[in-house]
Formats: structure tokens, C-alpha cells, sequence
């Protein structure tokens, strides 16, 4: 069998998939069309073609969702944790039981390998099993003043109807990461998923209610108008924390109508991570954390290698040998077998990847491998290699979103860890060394909230999720994670 044969089947495949999927509004435990009964597009990156056709919300639509959760909620909180354990369980086992038809899914919509789909549908499955592990251990504490007189009893309690607003470059495993700890403890939601990928998300609400969620805990709106949808929700009343993943001014914009109404919030926002490379790294070990840290997604990842810095004594064979893989690297339509790389997600990220490796190379940057789109249709751009980078580049200070590796070569620790922090945002860095004294030191030194310490990967349903600074406030997964979605209530009484 030919690849294009493999593909031709994949799509056709994946289109009968898509079109059991329910792509109207769900409210209040039914699916119905938008109170203006526009539809939306989805495009598929590789092929540019239209996939399916998606309900287009408005605020009407916002108005009649954040109700229902605000209705539901109280006898929604009064649910057993065993019972919401149980539930996201289920919905863990119907994900990893469909995994090849909700890979497909993502990679029609946002041009996602098949094979880095299908992990991506594993790492989504794991935070709905995570917290319906974390779901019947939420606890509180029992203890006495210091002087004697009182019980201090404490609780934790659902924070309430949430709003939760997933990005498009991990479709499915950003919803299952905001839906998975609110479910666990006790609290409704509003749900708006990227209009650029929203089948993954619709696919993941059919999973839901097969799994049992009553009808008005989760209520989804899709829309190409994100603040004639947020914005109502924001300015209810009714809600009561929000939950945001993307960028950093959006996320700003949010948490100044959060403060409206004092609601808590959740921000992971933008990146820009160093990648740092010393002259006693293991190279190919670091070579390999560097394909990782770069070109998971296609780059389009907010945890993805941004600025590698590499000490000067190495920097050339460094980028030879990166420039080796990913130059070998094929790249192609993600329903083909064999593909490494697809596309990115829209012609306004090609056009600005590209924009950033002219406005290297001008100032002085040499192009090592890639630097330019194949000749083909689709939004693909070729892995790239840039070595020379002058600090003052555009890509220097600006999220990539593409499969493009910048090297600068620096001299000593010091400056190293200057440049790595000269940035506004903190969310990850990367170092690699074989002196176990210099990673702490470095680890300690840089200002984010994740490390990759001879490692490309960070993220895990059982760590804490989240960055500092610009990037952000507050935790995903882990322990930390459910914490976000519950209050924390003091009961005193006096000792008889």
C-alpha cells in the first residue's frame, strides 16, 4: 500500500469519524444550534480544506450557559467524591479506548502527526485519571489554638461555576486538564474551546456524558467572537474562578475583568524558553533533549525551546548535529505514515515564523538546514536550524510557534543565566550538564516555574503545571492542581 493510499484511507477514515461527532452548542445537557444559527469552519492545516462546520455562540448563548452552571451547582457539590471519581474514570477508559479515532480527529484539525496525536490522547486520558484519583483525597485538617481553648476545624469546598478557555495547540488534553479538576471537586463549568480546534473538545463532551456527568455541569459554547462569549461570563456574577491557557495578553485582559468580581484565576500564558547547553553536557543527550524541547507540535507549544544557548566551545557541532535530525525529518500531511512534522496550524503562524527567520538572518543569522516553506500546499514550514543568532532578533524576545531552532553561543555561567532571565516571562527552561552542583545552581538561578534538568520534557499529569512572571499564575496537575478549583473554609470551636 502506497503512502498516499495509507492517507487517502486515513482521511477517509477521519472524515467518518468527524461526522459523528455532535457539533452544535451544548447547554444545560443538550446539543442545540446558536441563538443566531451561524456556523463556523474548521480547516484542516495540511490540506486546507473544510472538515466540518461548527455552531458559532454568542452571548446569547453565553448568557443561557453560565446560568445553567450557576443553577446546578449546589446540588452538583453535594455529589459523593467517590461518585465523580468514578465518573472521570469512565470517561479515562472511553479516551483510551477510542485513542485512534480522537487522534485522527486532532490531526485533521490542527495538522498533528498521527503518532504525537495519539500520545497527546494518552497525556489527555491521564489528567481525567489523575484527578478521579485526587477526587476522594481532598481533605482538610483538625487541630487546637495555641492556647488551648478551640477546635480549628478546616474544610475545602468547590469554588464554584467555573470558566475554562482552552488554547488550540493541545486540543484535547488542555480541556481534560481544566475539566478533570473541576469535576473532582464539585464544581459546574463553562467551557469555551479554540475555535480553530474545536472537534477534539466536542469529541471529549460525547465522552463525558456516555460517562455519566448530570446534565448542566459542563456546558460548552464555541464561537469565532471570544469576547462576546468570556466576556458575559466574566461579568455574570455567577462565576467564580476562571481557567485560561494562551497568551499573555489575552490573559491580562482576563484577569482585569476577574477582579470585577474578585474571582480566582488560573493563567498559563506565553514562554519564551531558554535551552541551555554547557560545555560538559552529554552533546547527543542534549541534541535529543533539544528535538524534544523544539519540536514537539511542530513547535507550537508555549513550553517549546525558544533561545538556545550554547557555550561557545560546543556551538558549532552543537547545531551540526542538530541540524542533522532535523533536517532528516520528514515532513507531510499527519495522516500519512512516516510524517515527523506536519503543518502548522494557520497561514497567519507561517507568515510569521517566516517573518522571524528574515529578520534573523538580516541581522546577521546563517541558516544551518530549512529557512523556508516546501513547495507544497498546506501551511508546512521546514524544520530550521539558525546558528549566529544576534540576541537582538525579533525571535529572541518573541514566542516562535514554529519548528525553528535559534543557537547563540555564550561564554560563562553568569552571562548565561542573564540572558536566560532576560525575558518577561517564566514559564520553562531547559540546562544540560554532567556537573550535578552546576544544574542545581542553574536550575535554583533560572526564573521559571518548571526545570528540565538533562531532559526536553516537563509536562505530567502528576507535576505542577504553571510558570512565573508573565507566564502566568497558579498550578496545573499534580497535587497542586485540584487545589485551584476548591476554597478553603476555618470552622472555630470553643473546647468544652
Amino acid at each position: 500500500m502506497t503512502t498516499q493510499t495509507t492517507a487517502t484511507a486515513a482521511s477517509q477514515r477521519a472524515r467518518d469519524i468527524i461526522a459523528g461527532v455532535s457539533t452544535g452548542l451544548f447547554i444545560d445537557g443538550e446539543w442545540t444550534e446558536a441563538d443566531s444559527g451561524k456556523r463556523f469552519d474548521v480547516v484542516n492545516p495540511a490540506t486546507e480544506e473544510v472538515i466540518a462546520t461548527v455552531a458559532d455562540g454568542g452571548p446569547e448563548d453565553a448568557r443561557r450557559a453560565i446560568e445553567t452552571a450557576g443553577r446546578v451547582q449546589k446540588e452538583w457539590a453535594k455529589t459523593s467524591p467517590r461518585e465523580r471519581s468514578e465518573i472521570l474514570r469512565r470517561a479515562y477508559d472511553l479516551i483510551m479506548a477510542r485513542q485512534d479515532d480522537l487522534a485522527l480527529i486532532m490531526t485533521s484539525e490542527m495538522g498533528k502527526p498521527f503518532a504525537e496525536a495519539k500520545g497527546e490522547v494518552a497525556y489527555a486520558a491521564e489528567f481525567f485519571r489523575w484527578f478521579s484519583e485526587e477526587a476522594v483525597r481532598i481533605g482538610g485538617d483538625l487541630t487546637t489554638t495555641g492556647d488551648g481553648k478551640n477546635r480549628i476545624l478546616v474544610s475545602k469546598e468547590p469554588v464554584g461555576p467555573c470558566v475554562l478557555v482552552t488554547p488550540w495547540n493541545f486540543p484535547l488534553a488542555m480541556g481534560t486538564r481544566k475539566i478533570g479538576p473541576a469535576i473532582a471537586a464539585g464544581c459546574t463549568m463553562v467551557f469555551k474551546p479554540a475555535n480553530l480546534t474545536p472537534l477534539s473538545s466536542l469529541a471529549l463532551v460525547d465522552i463525558l456524558i456516555e460517562a455519566g456527568l448530570p446534565k448542566g455541569v459542563l456546558n460548552v459554547v464555541c464561537t469565532t467572537k471570544a469576547s462576546e462569549v468570556v466576556s458575559p461570563w466574566m461579568s455574570s456574577g455567577i462565576a467564580r474562578k476562571v481557567s485560561f491557557t494562551g497568551s499573555t495578553a489575552v490573559g491580562v485582559r482576563l484577569l482585569e475583568q476577574a477582579a470585577e468580581h474578585v474571582m480566582r484565576s488560573s493563567m498559563e500564558l506565553g514562554g519564551n524558553a531558554p535551552f541551555i547547553v554547557f560545555e560538559d553536557a552529554d552533546l547527543d543527550r542534549a541534541v535529543d533533549g533539544a528535538v524534544a524541547a523544539k519540536m514537539r507540535n511542530m513547535g507550537e507549544a508555549c513550553t517549546a525551546a525558544n533561545r538556545l544557548f550554547v557555550h561557545s566551545s560546543v556551538a558549532d557541532e552543537f547545531a551540526r548535529k542538530l541540524a542533522a535530525r532535523l533536517g532528516a525529518l520528514t515532513v507531510g500531511d499527519g495522516a500519512e505514515q512516516g510524517t515527523d512534522v506536519g503543518p502548522l496550524v494557520e497561514e497567519k503562524a507561517l507568515t510569521k515564523v517566516q517573518e522571524l527567520v528574515d529578520d534573523a538572518v538580516a541581522k546577521g543569522a546563517s541558516v544551518v538546514c530549512g529557512g523556508s516553506r516546501p513547495e507544497r500546499p498546506g501551511y508546512f514550514y521546514s524544520p530550521t536550524v539558525l546558528s549566529g543568532v544576534n540576541p537582538e532578533s525579533h525571535l529572541m524576545s518573541e514566542e516562535i510557534f514554529g519548528p525553528v531552532a535559534p543557537v547563540v553561543p555564550f561564554d560563562t555561567e553568569e552571562e548565561v543565566i542573564r540572558l536566560a532571565n532576560d525575558t518577561p516571562w517564566g514559564l520553562v527552561g531547559y540546562l544540560f550538564t554532567q556537573d550535578v552542583d552546576r544544574g542545581f545552581r542553574v536550575g535554583d538561578a533560572l526564573e521559571v516555574g518548571m526545570v528540565g534538568l538533562n531532559t526536553g520534557i516537563v509536562s505530567n499529569p502528576a507535576a505542577p503545571f504553571g510558570g512565573i512572571k508573565a507566564s502566568g499564575l497558579g498550578r496545573e496537575g499534580g497535587r497542586a492542581g485540584i487545589e485551584e478549583f476548591l476554597e478553603t473554609k476555618y470552622m472555630a470551636i470553643p473546647r468544652g
